[in-house]
Parts: structure tokens; C-alpha cells; sequence
């Protein structure tokens, strides 16, 4: 029953974050949102998207594998820890879907390096750079906690490390370069997946410029 559940909101998730948003995206601004290339073969932009569909599937394959039985890992195969996960996934699913609509017509899955959105810094983007990862890593965690088997762990564990890099090494730069020393100001303000954890020092000697007016950034 339980990982009949978690796939239930699993696909509902993926519905939502991907299917609806996009459609909703689209019939606003006309433009879906999706910047789905992958970059060069090899490429950092290539392996972050191979990590994030990789992590996809198997969070698929947890709660299927819980459906057929599969032994859970024992030190997790409690009720409170379930209801616990059960708590976490819905408020990551719905924290989600807020935190994509709070971006407007900025949102996007993906980065196009030659192209320009405004900076999203309002909002649970106040709290976080990057609240729309915090929120599924959350969903993951708590789905993992509903079927606490080894393949919903690991859909965790690859979720995070494509997150990682994806940040890290694609949309860091990408901002930095697209918007300067606003978001070098905002990265100094605002932690990275966490209120306060992960500010970045700015350069020795660069004056930090706030930005003027609220302004929103690509996911």
C-alpha cells in the first residue's frame, strides 16, 4: 500500500513539475520553458543531464521494486519513519510546484548559455538560490522514507550529485556571466540550497551591487 502511494505521487510529482508547468508556461508566455540539450557528449551540461534522467527512473523503479516485494533496508522499515516520508513528499511536491510558479515567465528547466532572464531573487528565492532543487531533493527523501529499499536510496543519492553539478558547474557560471555583480551580491546574501549555507565570498576588492528591483532567474 505504501509503495503504491509513493509511485502515486511520484508520477503526480513528475505531472505536475514537468507536464503542467510546461503547458502552463506555454499558454502564458508561449514558450514552454524546456531547454532539454545536453551539451557535447562528455560534456558537464551532459553528464548533469544524464545524472538527472538517470535519477528519474530510478525513482520509478523504488516504489515498483517495493510493489513486487523487495526487501526494504531494515533500519528504515518503520511506520513513523514512513509517515515521516509521507509528510516530506507531499510538502515537496506542493513546494515545488510553488517555487516554479514564483519564477513567472523565467522559469525554465535548463540552461540555453545564449540566452537571458531576469533574476529571481523574492520570494523563497530570498531564503535559497535554488529552492526548486531544495524541494525535490525533500520529495525524494520522503519518498525514499515511504519504500526504504536500496533503489529508492540510490534514486536519492544520484538525484543529489546530479543536482550538485548542475548547479555547480552549469548554472553558477551561467549566471555569473549573464548577470555580473547582481548575482554576485545575491550568491553573498543567500545561501545556496539553504537559508545562510553555501554564501559565496565575492572576489577580493569587487564591489557587490544589490539589485534595484525584484527581478527573476532561470531554474
Amino acid at each position: 500500500m505504501t509503495a503504491a502511494l509513493a509511485l502515486g505521487l511520484y508520477l503526480l510529482g513528475l505531472a505536475l513539475a514537468f507536464g503542467w508547468r510546461s503547458l502552463t508556461q506555454w499558454r502564458t508566455t508561449g514558450d514552454t520553458g524546456l531547454r532539454l540539450g545536453t551539451g557535447p557528449t562528455g560534456s558537464v551540461t551532459w553528464w548533469a543531464k544524464l545524472l538527472f534522467i538517470a535519477a528519474l527512473l530510478l525513482g520509478v523503479a523504488g516504489p515498483a521494486d517495493g510493489l513486487t516485494g523487495a526487501d526494504p533496508v531494515a533500519a528504515l522499515d518503520h511506520g513513523p519513519i514512513r509517515v515521516a516520508g509521507l509528510v516530506l513528499a507531499v510538502a515537496g511536491v506542493a513546494t515545488t510546484l510553488a517555487a516554479q510558479l514564483a519564477m513567472g515567465a523565467s522559469w525554465r528547466i535548463g540552461v540555453d548559455p545564449n540566452e537571458r532572464t531576469a533574476l529571481v531573487t523574492t520570494g523563497a528565492f530570498a531564503l535559497a538560490r535554488n529552492p526548486i532543487f531544495t524541494a525535490m531533493t525533500v520529495t525524494s527523501l520522503g519518498l525514499a522514507a515511504m519504500v526504504p529499499n536500496p533503489v529508492s536510496l540510490a534514486a536519492t543519492a544520484v538525484l543529489i550529485a546530479s543536482i550538485q553539478l548542475q548547479v555547480r558547474a552549469v548554472e553558477e557560471p551561467y549566471l555569473t556571466r549573464t548577470h555580473g555583480g547582481a548575482y554576485t551580491a545575491y550568491t553573498a546574501r543567500v545561501g545556496r540550497f539553504w537559508p545562510r549555507i553555501g554564501r559565496r565570498r565575492p572576489p577580493p576588492g569587487r564591489t557587490l551591487i544589490p539589485p534595484a528591483l525584484p527581478k527573476r532567474r532561470p531554474v
